[in-house]
């Protein structure tokens, strides 16, 4: 599959709630609309006022469609410490997710190798929180991300908080490769 990828826009605010919808698991929740992330506290902290200091993003797009596909961005999430994703004031949060149908396409791993490019020299660390069954949890592992605590999340189940310090070299998936 061919794509491109670009950062964030103002344009790009809906697309981002329709990803955090996908990122935080919701349809497997039982919510039917990613119109609920806008309402949810735990969810709408990764979009609600987009273009606050530090907030960066990208955007993995078909060239010919312009059809977006998924989205990562990193956002200071310091209002509320006792949030599970919480890190530290000079760590942002990771939100990333693809359209259901491009999942195992190669387009999360540039996304997030992307994401980190871009985030290098700028923050210390990068932090997420995934599902304790979520099978993305093996990409951020490739990506140099450890876990640093088990949380419970949202809907009460387990997550991991993993912790991505920058001095690191690139993304291992990236080793070799030319970004598409």
């Amino acid at each position: 599959m061919q794509f491109s990828i670009r950062q964030v826009t103002q344009d790009d605010i809906p697309f981002l709630w329709e990803m955090i919808y996908y990122a935080s698991r919701m349809p497997e929740d039982g919510t039917a609309s990613s119109d609920a992330a806008r309402f949810d506290p735990y969810v709408n902290i990764y979009v609600k006022d987009w273009g606050r200091r530090g907030d960066c993003g990208v955007v993995a797009y078909e060239p010919q469609s312009l059809r977006k596909l998924g989205a990562a961005w990193i956002r200071f999430l310091t209002d509320d410490k006792s949030h599970y994703g919480y890190y530290d004031d000079e760590t942002p949060e990771l939100a990333i997710a693809v359209l259901p149908e491009m999942k195992g396409q190669g387009v999360g791993s540039a996304l997030l190798s992307h994401m980190i490019e871009m985030a290098r020299g700028q923050v210390p660390a990068i932090v997420l929180t995934v599902r304790n069954d979520n099978p993305a949890r093996h990409l951020y592992e490739r990506c140099g991300f450890i876990v640093i605590s088990k949380v419970i999340n949202r809907v009460g189940t387990k997550s991991f908080q993993m912790l991505l310090k920058m001095p690191l070299s690139t993304c291992p998936l990236d080793q070799g490769k030319t970004p598409p």
